[in-house]
Parts: structure tokens; sequence; C-alpha cells
């Protein structure tokens, strides 16, 4: 087992016990404001392009396909995104890694961006944090899918890039650091 792996499994299993008791608000919020099973799971790419599935908080009522009202305070507090410590703690995803996305992006990557696949997902990045606020930034253009995939996707694939190159313990705590304290 490598340091990084170790941090993760270590740190993903101190984080669980103390968020546990948000953990499990979170779910019971997301529950009842969905009428439905609180957790959301979806086929993202992972390490060397494989597929995995992905644990978050629903924040989507299933039969409007609207953000639900408790939703959009789990995604602004990023609560939503906790479920993605067992992910870590499963292997499939680091702490600090670049984001996972959906098959169509990281999967059909050519030539040295296709070096971003070496990486295991992570919760958080450099360019997780830039785009923080993506959706906002993506509801303001004409053309919100054009946008991520002129403007948004090259950049975070430049920015993880420049991770894949210069990855280093020190590097994720700094991330993680940036990440907690923004």
């Amino acid at each position: 087992m490598n340091f990084k792996r170790f941090f993760d499994l270590f740190f993903s299993l101190f984080l669980l016990v103390i968020a546990s008791p948000v953990l499990l608000c979170g779910y019971i919020v997301a529950s009842l404001d969905t009428k439905s099973n609180g957790v959301f799971t979806q086929k993202r790419v992972g390490q060397y392009g494989r597929l995995f599935t992905i644990y978050k908080f629903k924040t989507i009522h299933p039969k409007t396909k609207q953000i639900s009202r408790a939703g959009k305070f789990l995604r602004k507090s990023k609560i939503d995104e906790l479920p993605q410590l067992f992910n870590v703690l499963f292997g499939t995803m680091s702490l600090v890694g670049p984001r996972p996305d959906i098959p169509g992006y990281y999967d059909t990557l050519q030539g040295e961006n296709r070096k971003i696949l070496e990486l295991k997902p992570g919760i958080t990045s450099e360019a997780s944090i830039k785009y923080a606020n993506e959706e906002v930034v993506l509801e303001q253009q004409p053309n919100p899918l054009q946008y991520n995939d002129e403007v948004i996707f090259p950049d975070k694939v430049k920015m993880n890039l420049e991770y894949y190159y210069k990855q280093s313990f020190w590097l994720d705590l700094k991330i993680l650091f940036k990440t907690i304290f923004r």
C-alpha cells in the first residue's frame, strides 16, 4: 500500500466517524425531501478509464427533475458530496485528484491528456476549487454545454495535467487546506 492510499484510507475513516451525524442527517433530509432513497448513484469515469459508481446525497426530486429545497442547501454546503468518502474508503476515489466526470469527457481525451486517467479521481482538486461555483457560471451562459466543452473542461484538463506532473503529498495537503478554508 502506497502512502497516498494509506493517507486516503486513514483520513476517510477519520472523517466518516467525525461526520457520521452529518451523514445521517444528510441522508434523512435527502430521503424526506426527495421522497425516495436519499443516496444518488451514478457511473463515472475513474482511474484508467474504468467506470465506477459514485455516491452523493440526492438533491434532485425524481419526479419533477428539479433541485429540491433541501437539495439547494446540500449542494451549496457541499454536504451532498460527503458520501464520496465511502468511494475513497473503497479505493475507487482519492481525497485529491481530478473530479470524476460522466462518460464522454475524460475517457475521450487524446495524447498526453490521457495521462489524467492514470490518476485516481478525487473529491477535490485545484480545478474543483477554481470551479466551485460552476453551476452558477454555466447558468449565466447562453449555451452552457458549449461553454463547458470549449472553456471549462479544457481548463480543467490543463489543471489536472499540471497536477499529474507535480503530484506530491505536500501538494495534496495544500489542496485539502485550500478546499477546507476557502
